[in-house]
Order: C-alpha cells, then sequence, then structure tokens
C-alpha cells in the first residue's frame, strides 16, 4: 500500500511542483513573488515583523554577529526545524569518520509509523545514508529522521540525548528537545529564535549539508520517489543555500534561511508565523535588511609577530592574535585601519599565554574591534653561558 502511495505522490510531484514548494507540509500555498515585496531595505522598522513572526532573528554566520532580533530567546515550538539538529549530528558523524554516506540503513517499525511528512518508508526497507540526508533535509521526512536517529544511537531517546548535549555545547540556552522529528507530542519541545541561530551556524561549517539544503527537486528509491523542497527560497531567493522549514499546528509555520552573497553568509530565523507565506515573507525582509545594509571585512594582515628576546634561551619570540571577520556598514570596509600596538623587544622568562600586546582595528576614533597578542610559546631565562652569549649580541646588535 505505501509503494503505491510513494508512487501517486511521486506522479502528484512531477506535476504540481511549480505550483509549490511546501508539498509535504500542512498547507500548500501557491508561491507569488509579490510575497516577497518590502518597501525598503534601509530599516527594520518599516516592515512590521511583530504581526508575522512570535520569534526573530537576523545573524552572520562567520562572525555571529545579530544583526536583528524580535523576541529572540522566547521558547517556543519550532516543528520540523528541529531537524537541523538532527542534520547536524549525522553530517558530523560523517566527517568523523562514525559512519559513511554509503551505508545502509535499515527503517525500523517505529520509524515506519511516523505521521505527518514522510517517504512512506515501509519496516524492513533498506536505504542508503546519503538518500536519507537527502529525504530529511529537501521533503522533512520524518521516518526518515528517525530512522538516522536509530542508525547513529540505537534509539530515539537515545540520539535526543545526544541532541540535547550538543545543545549544551552551543550554548542554547533556552533549548529542550524531545524527539528529532519537531512533531507535537510533548509541551517540552521547544527552542528560540537565537538557538535555531546558532545550530544553524553550527551546521554551515559542514560543506556537505550544501549537497542536500540547495537541491530543488530530486528523487529516493532510484527515482520511484520525488522530492521536492519545502524551502521556497531555495529556487527563488538569489543566495539562498539552506536550511530547514517546519510546520505543525502548534508551532505554525517556521523556517531557518541562509543565504550567501558577496562572501557573507546569512542566517535568519523565523518562527510562529500565521502562514506559508508570511514566514517566506518575513525571512526575505531580513535576508534583503542583511545584505543591503551590512558587508563582511576580514583582516588582512598576518596575525603573528615575531619580537626580539633579550635574556632567554631563545633569540625571538612569537606573538599571535586573534583575528575574526568583522560584520560592518555598507562602506565602513574602507575606512578601517589596522594598529599594532607592540614592544621593541622582550625580556625572559616568557611564559605562553602571555599578553606582550594588542591590535585594534578603527574607523576614525572608533574601535570596532580589538585583540590582546599572545606568546605563542614559553621561553625560558638564559644561564651563565647563555648570557654571556646574549652580552655579546647586544654590543654586536648594538654596534650596528
Amino acid at each position: 500500500m505505501k509503494r503505491f502511495i510513494s508512487l501517486a505522490l511521486a506522479i502528484l510531484f512531477v506535476f504540481s511542483f511549480t505550483a509549490s514548494a511546501d508539498l509535504f507540509e500542512d498547507e500548500i500555498p501557491v508561491f507569488s513573488a509579490d510575497d516577497y515585496l518590502i518597501e525598503s531595505v534601509e530599516s527594520m522598522d518599516v516592515f512590521a515583523l511583530e504581526n508575522s513572526v512570535s520569534g526573530a532573528i537576523l545573524m552572520e554566520a562567520e562572525s555571529g554577529e545579530v544583526l536583528f532580533e524580535q523576541n529572540p530567546d522566547e521558547k517556543l515550538p519550532i516543528a520540523s526545524v528541529t531537524k537541523i539538529m538532527t542534520l547536524l549530528l549525522s553530517v558530523e558523524a560523517i566527517d568523523s569518520g562514525v559512519i559513511s554516506l554509503t551505508d545502509t540503513v535499515t527503517v525500523s517499525d517505529y520509524a515506519a509509523s511516523m505521521g505527518g511528512s514522510q517517504a512512506f518508508m515501509e519496516a524492513g526497507e533498506q536505504m542508503s545514508v546519503d538518500d536519507m540526508l537527502k529525504a530529511i533535509a529537501v521533503s522533512s521526512c520524518n521516518d526518515a529522521a528517525v530512522a538516522m536517529a536509530e542508525h547513529l544511537a540505537g534509539s530515539e531517546s537515545a540520539f535526543v540525548e545526544k541532541m540535547n548535549q550538543r545543545a549544551e555545547e552551543l550554548q542554547m540556552t533556552s533549548t529542550d528537545f524531545v524527539n528529532c522529528t519537531g512533531l507535537d507530542d510533548n509541551e517540552m519541545h521547544y527552542s528560540s529564535a537565537r538557538d535555531v541561530a546558532k545550530m544553524s551556524r553550527e551546521l554551515l561549517t559542514h560543506p556537505i549539508i550544501f549537497d542536500y539544503t540547495t537541491i530543488w527537486m530530486d528523487s529516493i528509491r532510484g527515482g520511484e520517489f520525488g522530492l521536492a523542497n519545502t524551502n521556497k527560497l531555495i529556487r527563488f531567493y538569489n543566495g539562498a543555500n539552506g536550511l530547514k522549514t517546519g510546520s505543525t499546528s502548534k508551532a505554525r509555520y517556521c523556517l531557518s534561511a541562509s543565504a550567501l552573497r558577496d562572501g557573507m553568509q546569512l542566517i535568519a530565523v523565523v518562527l510562529g508565523s500565521p502562514t506559508s507565506a508570511e514566514r517566506f515573507s518575513a525571512a526575505k525582509a531580513l535576508l534583503d535588511y542583511g545584505f543591503a545594509n551590512y558587508s563582511v571585512y576580514r583582516p588582512k594582515s598576518d596575525s603573528t609577530y615575531n619580537l626580539k628576546v633579550w635574556g632567554g634561551k631563545e633569540d625571538m619570540a612569537r606573538g599571535e592574535a586573534e583575528v575574526k571577520a568583522l560584520v560592518l556598514k555598507k562602506g565602513e570596509q574602507n575606512k578601517i585601519e589596522e594598529i599594532t600596538e607592540l614592544p621593541d623587544s622582550l625580556n625572559a622568562p616568557l611564559k605562553k599565554g602571555e599578553t606582550i600586546g594588542r591590535v585594534k582595528y578603527m574607523i576614525g576614533d572608533t574601535v570596532v574591534y580589538e585583540s590582546e597578542i599572545k606568546l605563542k610559546d614559553s621561553i625560558e631565562k638564559a644561564g651563565f653561558f647563555d648570557r654571556f652569549n646574549d652580552i655579546l649580541r647586544r654590543v654586536f646588535y648594538s654596534a650596528k
């Protein structure tokens, strides 16, 4: 019976995908480019997000800087956006060599019993990790998510423990997972816009995820079952590369949308929209605002420094500063000035991690970022003969 249903859905997919990307969601709104128009991108104040979302945030992925937020820490149901964590644990297992894309996943009775969005998998059916990830990322299939959870941890409950542990490591302080799908089966399953952005940011550090989140149409089971991406922005928004939609009666319509333009990766999270169209419109407004008003500056200079050492067993000390990408208002990247504050030389003994200077990034009189320059290695004080040789070096150095 399930095979028949899957075949019927594949046929439906072929004839209806142009009308909707939300093939497997509760509501199937017809896409219109007019849904995505806003009056201005100079300020988010012109867009009444408070009427179309319960929580929202716009984050630059490389730096983690928040460019806009509204109720970012409110605990809310997030529906299938939950699967971002399911995908994160899956790709981490792949990148660490624990599993591979060609591994075979066997579907259990429990996984096959999942409702909501699904690939109508049958108990005992086997599918590759690659196809499982495709089903999860593209069409939000709950049966595939549970099958992957069981494959990685033995049971969904054990996998959920890993989800919550990873959430704690990512400092997701407003999150509690009770399943790997986001289905409304427990009031205690929740997250927040900020926490969703955090796990989305971490997922984006694994390039393999784009092999799945950028798919618009594909299939599994050798072409027998069609998949259409539930994230319409993948087709209709310039630079969109992810990440995950979600909708249930409690969570309403949710989305973590990511897009890359001119070297800047943005994450727009929208939770609790009344309709599917409004969540896409809100996410696009956030992304438009970010791309129109901000750019990323990456320091060009080397972050390592070499200094002369006197009285030590080593002649030179190496210092290192932590530099990072800076999110600046458009046009400011050409005004930034790098200023390094370091002594001419150092005296031993010196301890690894000791602060020896600072590097500052300035725009006019304003410090936009500064970082301590710290020693990379310890240097012991020289003994008698070492000091004697050092004196000779000093004499020779001063004679120059």
